[in-house]
């Protein structure tokens, strides 16, 4: 049994430096050679076997195992979630309804400093909170394009403004398994993210609004801006502190929206901006009753993922439930069994297929209603909708399987752990750089969840040898892993194929980067702050 290290040089700084080679050149190729996403990938990709097989001793069969789990899971859910969101947005856009929703929208702003806090924000959250796995980038992304954003700067200012809820994706799955494999509990991680990342979360609008129009814009749209921001933000501190990350995006989007639409009754900034090039939105008027109707394919899709989400749907595919026949776990050749961790535990590496309650099914259910429900939509016109929509994203999808076989190839090998253990064995000023191993593990894998999964028991055990809360560490985890969802390898695939730029993906990593590592920054000083050794 080969058994994965964390110092294969006899240097935990040059075997860290040797385990970050991969990260090291795909940001190259993407950011100063500017390559395309798949050749970025690729090369990575390559670098990063030689680095497991020569570097770290990965036996062939294990990095063939570590590969074939990457690429399953990019298949199953990561693609079918992606495809069934987007061909969703496509039947409403097909409907013929999409005109209604662009009017409700410049309804109540034709300002586009206003549109992007109601939909990448607000709207953005809602969907972060129901679905996760990237359909709200997705979906806001290609909504902005609709309300006549610039395809990069749509794709920027969603990826941005879901800085502010990737934390509690998926109905708070992140900070549950967080406090899972911490042995904490959930609650108590909860509060401590309301104390970690909430100030980020404050400035969050305040940025969206900097990065359209400047200074100026914040100074005439403060009243917008600071509203949403106080609500979102009040809403999600309170649940979190309270009731848990359940429902903290849920209810912190909702809010959001309905504070935007409330003030606009009220309120319009004096100046009316647009990008230039920008087409004036419609402001044809529609009946509630239509407006209703054309948002509907959102609220069945909502309503769907929650019934999906129940912990009574979910006891019927558990082991012994009625539908558990329904769940395949299937043991991946070349580690189960065949390798173990650092730590000594024999690997155990399973591949979930679940066709029944899986959220890509969830997704699917709501297309299948919408398109029942729409006199315009025909099956041959959804099948239609259903084949570009594949053949849009084929390129973002095969990004993603690259990456995600590169970031299992990196865990299994011990690469990951051994970028973590460098890090963490600075001593002192660890609070300082904690959210960096968070930043990591999310730049890696595309996910807060394995991120916790992977890092959190690392912070626990760092947090212990300092004296520092535990539920400090995990929490600055889970919020510097936020922020790197904002240029993860998964995040910009998945917005460059709603926004049409597949193959362009540098492009949005460029004009993302740099809001991605300031909020890392920030989260580095305040966690170093909180932790009483500044």
């Amino acid at each position: 049994m080969w058994v994965a290290q964390t110092d294969p040089l006899g240097n935990a700084w040059l075997s860290a430096l040797l385990a970050a080679a991969p990260i090291l050149v795909f940001l190259l190729c993407l950011v100063a050679l500017r390559m395309r996403g798949l050749w970025a990938g690729v090369i990575a990709l390559v670098v990063q076997v030689v680095v497991a097989a020569a570097g770290f001793g990965m036996p062939a069969s294990a990095i063939t195992g570590a590969g074939l789990l990457g690429l399953l899971t990019a298949l199953w859910p990561i693609a079918y979630i992606i495809v069934m969101a987007v061909w969703l947005y496509k039947l409403a856009v097909a409907s013929g309804r999409f005109d209604v929703i662009r009017s409700s929208i410049a309804g109540v702003s034709p300002d586009q400093r206003i549109q992007v806090l109601l939909i990448s924000f607000g709207f953005g959250a809602f969907l972060e909170g129901a679905a996760g796995f990237g359909v709200p980038i997705a979906i806001c992304a290609a909504l902005l394009v609709q309300l006549g954003f610039r395809p990069v700067k749509a794709a920027m200012l969603s990826l941005v403004a879901n800085a502010g809820a990737g934390a509690y994706g998926a109905i708070g799955i992140p900070v549950i398994v967080g406090a899972q494999v911490s042995g904490m509990d959930v609650q108590e991680l909860s509060r401590a993210l309301v104390v970690i990342l909430q100030p980020l979360t404050l400035l969050i609008p305040f940025v969206l609004v900097l990065i359209l129009d400047g200074w100026r814009g914040l100074r005439e749209t403060w009243p917008a801006t600071l509203t949403v921001t106080v609500v979102f933000s009040g809403l999600q501190a309170g649940v979190l502190w309270f009731l848990g990350p359940e429902l903290a995006d849920l209810s912190a989007g909702l809010g959001a929206m309905v504070a935007v639409f409330a003030l606009g009754r009220v309120w319009r900034p004096k100046r009316i901006f647009r990008e230039p090039g920008a087409p004036e939105p419609s402001v044809a008027r529609h009946t509630f009753r239509e407006v209703v109707t054309a948002w509907s394919p959102f609220y069945v899709l909502t309503a769907v993922i929650l019934v999906w989400s129940l912990p009574a749907f979910k006891t019927l595919f558990a082991a012994g439930g009625a539908l558990g026949w329904a769940v395949a776990a299937v043991p991946v050749p070349g580690l189960t069994g065949a390798i173990a961790s650092a730590a000594g535990e024999t690997v155990t590496a399973t591949w979930a297929f679940t066709p029944l309650n899986a959220t890509g099914t969830a997704i699917l259910v709501a297309a299948v209603i919408t398109a029942l429900t729409t006199a315009t939509i025909t099956w041959r016109m959804a099948w239609r909708e259903m084949v570009a929509t594949v053949g849009e994203l084929w390129q973002a999808v095969a990004l993603i399987a690259i990456i995600l076989v590169l970031a299992n190839i990196a865990n299994y090998s011990g690469g990951s752990a051994t970028m973590g253990t460098a890090i963490a064995a600075v001593g002192p000023v660890f609070p300082l750089i904690a959210s960096i191993i968070g930043w990591i593990g999310v730049f890696l894998t595309g996910s807060v969840v394995n991120n916790n999964t992977l890092f959190a028991p690392l912070q626990v055990v760092t947090a212990g040898e300092l004296g520092v809360a535990p539920a400090t560490l995990v929490a600055a985890n889970t919020a510097g892993g936020t922020t790197a969802k904002v240029i993860s390898p998964q995040s910009i695939a998945i917005a460059a194929g709603a926004v049409g730029l597949s193959g362009r993906e540098s492009e949005i990593l460029r004009a993302a980067i740099g809001y991605s590592l300031g909020m890392l920054a920030f989260q580095c000083v305040w966690t170093w702050v909180l932790s009483g050794l500044v």
